[in-house]
């Protein structure tokens, strides 16, 4: 049932409800007061609905690096770009048109679908980032103690992701953001009061590895959209390999026509992500890149990244097959997904050369 339909239902039942308890009469001037009252509410709920459904701009991170200098006082150190991009980007997703709507209860959130997912495709990126800074990127060492601020933050940004109240979502993701915000303040400081933050290749490779396996997962979903046969390839290259329960060597793998959209738009949303986390690393990572001559092999990243951000001009998203009279959009955000996939391997052999 379509979001019109389903309004449309639960204002004639509203309606039917009031003429049953003798409060309203089918002919009364009320009756018509009542239908153009909910003609109303439901124009202004698809304005609503249209509205929050656009996609926050892309931010420069260059000019949110130079103007939190500015503003702090404080030199910009490495980690400052990377962390700055994990914090605009959970403000932007908690302060955008319509806010977080991915746990919404009311209309017109709850009736949205797009937005959610693109919500959880960002909030995914978000929190692989916020595990990294936890476990690699401030320690130097296995050893070595964890920052109070990220051990604090981390299991917030993971807190899940559809909790209306008791707390909301939106209140622990904020709460991290404080923590992610005061491990910033104490990058530049010297002494035990101070962050850290380790820009060497290893560490970067880690964090790749985490990208890595989240755009190999949203390919293959991606391209379930026409349906495939799959080889079951779970052991291939390891004889003596055991899994937990047998799979079959040979099945169909074919994504629910109702779930296509959402796993677009949850793709999108990871890429709107990475686009700003990888600007940010490019400026930390600077010398790492610049030694391995890797900032260009960066760049293709986010160029193919920034590809999957093109306007989608059609009303819904097609899912024409592969070779088919109609276009695939999943099929086409699919190729961007996996070039960049492609494109990180690459990048992340070349990062562990000596």
């Amino acid at each position: 049932m379509s979001v019109i339909a389903r309004i449309r239902t639960f204002l004639q039942q509203a309606k039917d409800s009031l003429v049953l308890s003798g409060f309203l009469k089918t002919d009364s001037p009320m009756s018509k007061v009542v239908a153009g009252v909910g003609a109303l509410y439901v124009i202004i709920i698809i304005v609503l609905g249209i509205w929050w459904s656009a996609a926050p701009p892309a931010f420069d991170m260059q000019l949110k690096t130079q103007n939190h200098a500015a503003t702090s006082g404080q030199p910009l150190v490495p980690g400052s770009a990377t962390t700055l991009a994990l914090i605009e980007v959970i403000d932007t997703l908690l302060e955008k048109d319509g806010g977080y709507t991915h746990n919404d209860l009311l209309p017109p959130g709850l009736f949205m679908d797009n937005m959610p997912n693109w919500e959880y495709g960002v909030l995914v990126q978000s929190r692989d980032l916020a595990r990294a800074l936890r476990e690699v990127l401030s320690r130097s060492q296995s050893q070595s103690r964890e920052d109070v601020d990220l051990t604090l933050a981390e299991p917030r940004i993971n807190f899940q992701s559809d909790s209306w109240i008791l707390p909301a979502s939106e209140r622990e993701y904020r709460s991290a953001n404080k923590y992610l915000k005061a491990y910033l303040a104490r990058l530049p400081e010297r002494g035990s009061e101070g962050a850290q933050f380790y820009a060497r290749a290893d560490n970067l490779g880690f964090w790749l590895g985490m990208i890595e396996k989240r755009l190999g997962s949203l390919s293959q979903r991606l391209s379930a959209s026409v349906g495939q046969r799959r080889l079951n390839t779970d052991l291939a290259g390891e004889p003596t390999a055991a899994a937990a329960t047998d799979d079959p060597e040979d099945e169909e793998i074919k994504t629910p026509w109702s779930e296509v959209d959402d796993v677009f738009y949850e793709s999108r949303g990871a890429a709107w992500a990475l686009i700003h986390f990888l600007k940010g690393a490019e400026i930390d990572f600077a010398s790492v890149l610049e030694k391995k001559n890797a900032r260009v092999s960066l760049q293709q990243i986010i160029r193919e990244l920034e590809a999957t951000q093109a306007t989608v001009w059609s009303p819904i998203i097609l899912n024409g097959s592969g070779f088919g009279l109609w276009a695939n959009h999943s099929l086409v955000m699919a190729n961007y997904i996996s070039r960049a996939n492609a494109a990180l391997i690459d990048l992340r052999e070349l990062l562990a050369q000596g």
